[in-house]
């Protein structure tokens, strides 16, 4: 078994890129992508998706399971970024490393805690790399996390800013201050600058910034320091006016009472000159309300809404992304259509099922959790006609595949090598033609079979080996 997880873990450590064409950002916006985390549950601190058409009404894909599971640092994550490049041809998510569900205190979290960030970078927003850590906070002195991370294009520099949140010890007071660095590739970095510091004793976590080119001013920035505050600058690394902030709506960030919310989270709507902020009613365990604008150099033009819908989870810090048609297109493919879930019986232990355990794939009685034993029939990943892979419903993105002819359960890093080996053409069962075989897609002499209840791919002559290679999908 550690021979078997180890050559896996060097077999995934890299991931190659899939080609695709330009995502056309400049083309005309159709649709909406939230990305975001929904709370402190098992399962509940990992990248959801979630769609809209109307900026408004909201939609969970992948059947509201996660899209993306941190493998690294604390393997949990919030506050979800996207960001697209200008050319529309790279996509990034750069995330709070932090998983309270594992039993974390919020005081261990915030003085102690991770001071890196969690990156998936991908080229069509479909096919993602494996994530990986970033130290921003490592150059604060006595940094105690880095926490709701957000990155903006900064033509000025011709780079991306990225900005945090980091309690620290300055000039004889530690909070929360907003601090950021300079990137072209989301992988090096310059040092870290103090971006934001509202003074006395008042803290900043959550902070946002949207382009506006069109309004008063070119750069919006909304953020949750006891107000939700909002300012404007024709620069992103320059100085903002403060326009004022929603006490007048009887919203606050907890220092004016009211409705208090926090994560404000920007959008423009398709093809007019409004824009929506999203706020997270944390108080009162509401979840998300949006407030909209039709001119954002003035607060006393937003007003709250109530024409909306946030789909069947509860949405926590994230961002939104305005999306192409040929965006939305790739998206909904992937994870609009909703395949049904399915467990894998054996033929000859019919109370048996195919599961996996500790990234191994077996069959057993009584699997615990359920999940474990099921899987999303989806088209070969290689590509064939009449082919199919089995993608984890517990673990998004991970599929059975082979390595060395033993079965496991590894993420889709998107390479050929993937594809096929995690591809295999139904056929008449072997044993039984009302059943079903499953013929490996790059080895078609060998099958899909069960040997001492573990799972292989292995040539198939006697009745035993016909028997241990037959199988049906049940609901």
């Amino acid at each position: 078994m550690l021979k078997r997880l180890v050559a896996l873990l060097a077999l995934i450590g890299s991931f190659i890129v899939v080609p695709a064409g330009p995502a056309a950002a400049l083309d005309p916006f159709t649709g909406y992508l939230l990305a975001h985390f929904i709370g402190e549950s098992a399962r509940g601190e990992q990248i959801y998706f979630a769609h809209s058409r109307d900026g408004l009404n909201w939609t969970d894909l992948n059947g509201g399971s996660p899209v993306l599971l941190s493998t690294v640092g604390t393997q949990g994550v919030r506050d979800p970024a996207l960001v697209r490049s200008p050319a529309g041809d790279r996509y990034w998510i750069v995330a709070t490393d932090l998983r309270i569900a594992s039993g974390t205190s919020w005081s261990d979290a915030a003085n102690r805690g991770s001071t890196s960030l969690v990156v998936w970078e991908s080229s069509d927003l479909v096919n993602w790399s494996q994530p990986r850590l970033i130290n921003v906070a490592a150059g604060i002195s006595g940094a105690g996390n880095a926490w709701a991370p957000e990155a903006i294009w900064n033509p000025a520099t011709n780079d991306y800013v990225v900005y945090w949140a980091t309690n620290s010890l300055r000039n004889g007071v530690t909070k929360h201050r907003i601090w950021y660095v300079r990137t072209s590739d989301f992988r090096t970095f310059t040092a870290p600058q103090l971006y934001i510091d509202r003074g006395s004793g008042q803290g900043i976590i959550d902070t946002q910034i949207i382009e506006a080119p069109n309004s008063a001013y070119r750069y919006y920035r909304a953020s949750a320091d006891g107000h939700i505050t909002i300012e404007a600058s024709n620069s992103v690394l320059g100085s903002w006016t403060t326009l004022g902030n929603l006490s007048h709506l009887g919203i606050s960030n907890g220092t004016g009472g009211g409705n208090v919310v926090e994560g404000p989270m920007w959008a423009q709507f398709n093809g007019r000159s409004e824009w929506s902020l999203w706020l997270d009613q944390y108080a009162t365990g509401r979840g998300y309300m949006p407030v909209t604008s039709t001119n954002l150099g003035s607060v006393q033009n937003f007003r709250t809404r109530t024409d909306y819908g946030m789909g069947g989870t509860r949405k926590r810090h994230g961002s939104i992304l305005n999306l192409t048609a040929a965006e939305e297109s790739r998206v909904l493919g992937r994870w609009g259509t909703n395949a049904p879930v399915n467990r894998i019986q054996s033929y000859n232990f019919q109370d048996r099922y195919v599961r996996h355990a500790n990234l191994d794939v077996r069959i057993d009685p009584n699997v615990s959790p359920a999940q474990d034993a099921q899987f999303r029939v989806r088209p070969g990943l290689a590509g064939a006609s009449g082919t199919v892979s089995f993608e984890s419903v517990n673990y998004p993105g991970y599929y059975l595949r082979h390595y060395n002819y033993d079965l496991v359960l590894a993420p889709n890093d998107g390479s050929t090598t993937f594809a096929a080996d995690a591809t295999f053409r139904a056929v008449a069962g072997l044993a039984n033609s009302s059943w079903t075989s499953y013929q490996s897609y790059n080895y078609p002499d060998r099958y899909l079979r069960h040997y001492s209840y573990l799972l292989r791919i292995d040539p198939v002559t006697t009745t035993q080996e016909r028997a241990d290679a037959t199988f049906r999908l049940t609901t």
